[in-house]
C-alpha cells in the first residue's frame, strides 16, 4: 500500500521500458474497455485461471491522471480520480473480478465527459480478496494504459495519490470474505461524475 508499486504494476511485472509510444485517442464520454489475462500473452482458452484464477474474489477499480506526457517514464506524484469501480453484488455475493470472469476478462466503462483534453495515464485494478482477513492479505493488480482524451469540459475532479489512497485498515482491504456480507466498501475514493 505504500509502495510506489501500486501505481503503474511494479516489481516483479514492472512498468515495461522502453514505454511504448502509443498513445490511444478517446474522445470524452466514449466507453473503453480492459482487458485481463492470466498472463501477458493474451487470452488462452486452456489455462483454467484465465483471465485470473476465480478465487481472486474482489473489486475491479479504474482511475485516470492527468500527466503532461502519457509516454513519460516517471509515474511518481500524479493526482488520480476514480472513473469506475464494481464491488459486491449483496444479493448473490458475486464480485466485479466475478463479473470479470464471465465477460472473459473484458470490463468496459465511460470516460467523464467534463473532463479536460489532455494526455491521461488510465489505470485498471483487481485487488483479490481471497486472502484479505488480516494485513497484508489482499493482491493488488494494476496495469496503466496511456491515453490522449479529447473533446471534454473544464472539469477539474478531486484526486488521490497512489501510494496513499489505500490503506491496511480500509475495510475493503481488511477484510474476510468468507461469509455473507451485508455490504463492502470499494477502497479509494468515490466514482467521479460528471
Amino acid at each position: 500500500m505504500v509502495d510506489s508499486d501500486v501505481i503503474c504494476n511494479g516489481g516483479i511485472n514492472p512498468y515495461h521500458t522502453p514505454i511504448s509510444q502509443a498513445v490511444i485517442t478517446v474522445p470524452a464520454g466514449a466507453t473503453v474497455t480492459a482487458e485481463w489475462h492470466h498472463t501477458l500473452n493474451g487470452a488462452d482458452a486452456s489455462d483454467s485461471s484465465d483471465p485470473i484464477d476465480a478465487s481472486h474474489h474482489g473489486p475491479v477499480i479504474a482511475y485516470l491522471a492527468a500527466i503532461p506526457n502519457a509516454t513519460q517514464t516517471d509515474v511518481t506524484g500524479l493526482k488520480w480520480f476514480k472513473i469506475y469501480e464494481d464491488g459486491l453484488n449483496t444479493s448473490d455475493q458475486s464480485w466485479g473480478v466475478d463479473r470479470l470472469i464471465k465477460n472473459k476478462g473484458k470490463v468496459s466503462f465511460t470516460i467523464p465527459s467534463c473532463i479536460p483534453a489532455g494526455q491521461y495515464l488510465l489505470r485498471h485494478e483487481l485487488i483479490a480478496l481471497h486472502a484479505a482477513g488480516s494485513y497484508p492479505g489482499a493482491q493488488l493488480y494494476m496495469e496503466c494504459a496511456q491515453l490522449k482524451i479529447t473533446g471534454g469540459g473544464s472539469t477539474s475532479p478531486a484526486t488521490v495519490s497512489f501510494p496513499g489512497a489505500y490503506s491496511g485498515t480500509n475495510p475493503g482491504i481488511t477484510i474476510n470474505i468468507y461469509q455473507t456480507l451485508s455490504g463492502y466498501t470499494v477502497p479509494g475514493p468515490s466514482v467521479f461524475k460528471c
